[in-house]
């Protein structure tokens, strides 16, 4: 349920208590600042063994949402294996062997990239960004983050027949099947559909639906949209991120583990022994990210050592981190 407060939707339940510290800034031996939000851990029979703050409340997935955006385009037919697969659920770097990747895409389905409705953008990868940058390259809508997204999505609706102008429309049939796999992977209905950064549908669940949803990736049965899905995102998760980015680094180093993070600080990863979490870092702020998914895959007994340490820096040193506090 919902409520209208000055044109913006709040969900009515809210709890006025503030979510806990997942996080905080330590500078000089001084906590400087600290990040609230809400985090759930599901056993490995799918109930849950840890909530913290408000997991029960609808929030927007962002880029967390992708496997199932992906699991959509093969429900519809559109045939993706290997790394095309992977690239389809990824928030890419923008780094070389990305675009190139999608410029083949879009040229073995008969498409072009004006024809994408992403924004163009930078690379996503500071590094990556700055050699872009350098070569007199601008902001392209294949360097967008979310190119290999869309490129899936009009590969599918091209090969369906679907209409190729309208294809972010939630009322398109592609939209409409992707906004059944979330449900059905979630187990819940979708609270509330927004307009995400590149452009696509964005759909509302719960922190535990999120868990949920990444669970029942790793556990389908092999073959299935969903379960082909996960295996190519772990199989090749340089093209789910890139070389340089967490989720690649976890996927790397933990067998079977999905992982996939969204903006405003959002993040989901699965186990293939049904063990999942999902969290949000409450003010959206990506630095919280790595230390809050340590310390959380840490309770799991999964070490997670690959994630970097978030270091404060003073005068170009370390003088403090961005460290855990649950």
């Amino acid at each position: 349920m919902t409520t209208e407060d000055a044109g913006f939707t709040r969900f009515a339940g809210v709890s006025d208590t503030p979510p806990p510290v997942l996080a905080e800034v330590v500078r000089s031996g001084f906590v400087e600042s600290c990040h609230r939000g809400s985090l759930v851990v599901l056993a490995a029979d799918g109930s849950v063994e840890l909530a913290l703050g408000d997991v029960k409340t609808p929030v927007f997935p962002r880029s967390s949402n992708k496997p199932m955006q992906a699991a959509g385009v093969l429900r519809a037919g559109l045939d993706l294996t290997g790394e095309r697969l992977a690239i389809a659920a990824a928030s890419h770097s923008g780094e070389l062997f990305h675009r190139d990747l999608v410029r083949r895409l879009l040229a073995e389905h008969g498409l072009d990239a004006g024809q994408l409705q992403c924004p163009p953008d930078l690379p996503l990868d500071p590094v990556e960004q700055e050699t872009y940058l350098a070569s007199g390259a601008v902001r392209d809508r294949i360097a967008m983050n979310c190119s290999g997204k869309h490129t899936a999505m009009l590969a599918a609706s091209a090969q369906r027949g679907w209409p190729l102008d309208s294809y972010l429309d939630p009322e398109h049939p592609l939209q409409k099947l992707i906004h059944r796999v979330v449900e059905e992977a979630s187990g819940e209905r979708v609270a509330a559909v927004g307009t995400d950064g590149c452009g696509a549908p964005l759909l509302a669940i719960t922190l535990t639906g999120l868990a949920r949803a990444f669970r029942s990736f790793v556990l389908a049965e092999p073959g299935s949209p969903e379960r082909r899905v996960a295996d190519a995102m772990r199989a090749h998760p340089e093209y789910v991120a890139g070389t340089r980015r967490p989720d690649t680094r976890l996927m790397r180093a933990v067998p079977g583990l999905l992982s996939k993070m969204g903006a405003e600080a959002v993040q989901a990863v699965a186990l293939p022994d049904g063990r999942a979490l999902a969290f949000k870092v409450e003010d959206g702020a990506g630095r919280a990210l790595g230390p809050v998914l340590g310390r959380a895959l840490d309770l799991m007994g999964v070490s997670a050592g690959v994630l970097r340490k978030v270091a404060v820096l003073g005068g170009g040193r370390e003088v403090g981190e961005i460290r855990a506090v649950f």
